[in-house]
């Protein structure tokens, strides 16, 4: 614990969990309820246009608008589909499966699409399986079952004892073609199975695509996928498949500065059949564990991970990890108890970003730079409001401007909201952070986007209103019937809602300039 700052708690304990449970007087889960929850988890496509005002509006009829949830029908595609362990009773081919669940950050591909990242998918499943089952380490890793959701009471699918293969069916990359809202979203399982927090691209130099992911979670890893071909600029539907054929990569950062990319391919290296890899689908679905095996650099929560065409470079958020002991620090995680995350660029060789080597070093450590225990290093020129920490999302603008989105600042922990930031990476001002927007307390900002024109910011306002007990002004814990803000409407008779907010400058213009 840092003089002046009070201890990041990251999630609460079982205790809290169930005192929480008690003071609030929750009832059990019945079907309704988790049926509404069902319906709940997904996602949106909304069409969205100016009007003549120059203001973003929903458009309410689109013809694209369509809802996507943890029932809706999609397939499984890539080296993984159809394999044993994705087949369950509901589907004896292995090739289709309802829902996506607990998506995350995600992404857009070049060709148009929207990519729906699987994260924290172990929260959904209960039962138990024997020691001795096939998947019984598989899903330890990944902390299945965890038994949060009651799914599993009246969807069998979701109680590993009556369907033990059905969580290996999340955890991928869901692939949704939005310009066409009758289409199947397809899994992409060459992409690997893990707490993915987003997919985010670039076209490299010789025309093939490069995605960048994160798992996460504390001690797991950075990846990266090739595409087998190369995209079509002029034939939009000769790449709705690019995503099936690739090479999954996963990183090792070494001490002196250069990055490994080493390859996740059935046969290489210690992925073989005595290891209990019998094929390349095993390696998808275990992903996690192949990188063990590679011996991959364990990191602080690997999130968004952002490639920058400008500068040729590629930026990792890394939001925390207050559990690494002393001993186990390492160069590309330099604090124990690291409460406030840091961002490392990695630099591919010969800007290529379909290289499998590279160099990379840490560009920010974040924190209040005032506290010296702390270790921040924020540029001198990063005011009292400039800094910030536990970077989560991120953007790249057109002119190469990191921008970075927060989730887990607190009045408790920093002392301040989660908000969105503007990074300079090159120059004089590299490390530079000017706060540019924030949300209300207990929200976690998410999903920048901003436009090529620099006109428009898009970001993302989730669970305003979380928490409570530790804001002054409010010292209780918020829920429905008592919350601590009613953003974004400010009315005593609707609720707080999650929103896409999106930001202009008064009079028009580019924002973020002086």
């Amino acid at each position: 614990m840092f003089p002046g700052i009070v201890q990041v708690v990251e999630k609460p304990d079982e205790d809290d969990a169930t005192k929480m449970v008690k003071e609030l007087q929750i009832a059990p889960a019945d079907q309704k309820r988790v049926d509404i929850e069902m319906a709940a988890h997904g996602g949106t496509v909304v069409e969205i246009r100016k009007d003549e005002a120059g203001k973003w509006q929903v458009v309410t009829d689109g013809k694209l608008n369509r809802r996507i949830t943890a029932g809706t029908e999609m397939e499984l595609r890539g080296p993984a589909a159809g394999h044993d362990r994705l087949k369950t009773n509901a589907d004896p081919s292995g090739t289709k499966v309802f829902g996506t669940i607990n998506n995350c950050a995600g992404g857009v591909t070049p060709w148009g699409t929207y990519i729906m990242a699987e994260e924290n998918i172990h929260g959904y499943f209960m039962g138990e399986l024997p020691a001795d089952h096939p998947e019984a380490a598989n899903y330890k890793r990944l902390g299945i079952p965890e038994g949060t959701y009651a799914w599993g009471n009246f969807h069998d699918r979701f109680d590993v004892a009556k369907e033990p293969n059905e969580a290996n069916r999340f955890g991928w990359i869901v692939e949704v073609d939005v310009m066409d809202p009758n289409s199947v979203p397809k899994k992409r399982t060459a992409l690997g199975r893990f707490k993915h927090e987003g997919a985010e691209s670039i076209v490299a130099k010789d025309g093939r695509v490069v995605f960048y992911l994160g798992d996460d979670e504390r001690f797991d890893y950075v990846y990266k996928f090739v595409t087998a071909k190369t995209y079509n600029p002029n034939d939009r539907a000769a790449n709705m498949d690019l995503l099936d054929e690739g090479t999954l990569y996963v990183a090792k950062f070494e001490e002196d500065g250069t990055v490994d990319w080493l390859p996740l391919v059935h046969g290489e290296g210690p992925l073989t059949a005595a290891n209990g890899f019998n094929s390349q689908a095993d390696v998808l679905i275990e992903t996690r564990r192949a990188g063990d095996l590679l011996e991959a650099t364990p990191m602080d929560r690997p999130e968004d991970i952002e490639p920058n065409g400008s500068n040729g470079r590629v930026y990792v958020m890394l939001t925390n990890n207050t559990r690494r002991k002393d001993e186990q620090v390492d160069a590309a995680n330099p604090r124990a108890k690291n409460a406030f995350g840091h961002i490392i660029e990695i630099a591919e060789n010969d800007g290529d970003f379909t290289a499998t080597t590279g160099k990379w070093e840490v560009l920010l450590k974040c924190g209040d730079p005032s506290v010296a225990e702390v270790g921040a290093t924020f540029s001198t020129e990063t005011t009292k409001n400039g800094w910030f920490g536990m970077p989560d999302n991120c953007a790249v603008d057109a002119e190469g401007r990191l921008w970075v989105s927060t989730d887990g600042n607190s009045p408790s922990g920093t002392g301040r909201t989660d908000g969105l930031w503007a990074v300079d990476t090159d120059g004089e001002a590299r490390g530079t952070s000017k706060l540019f927007f924030r949300v209300p307390v207990g929200a976690e900002m998410c999903g920048p986007l901003i436009l090529d024109d620099m006109a428009t910011a898009f970001v993302a306002v989730q669970h305003p209103g979380d928490g409570g007990d530790d804001w002054e002004g409010f010292g209780r814990l918020s829920y429905y019937e008592d919350l601590s803000t009613r953003w974004p409407d400010f009315d005593d008779a609707l609720p707080t809602r999650p929103s896409v907010i999106a930001i202009t400058r008064q009079g028009g213009g580019r924002i973020g300039e002086a």
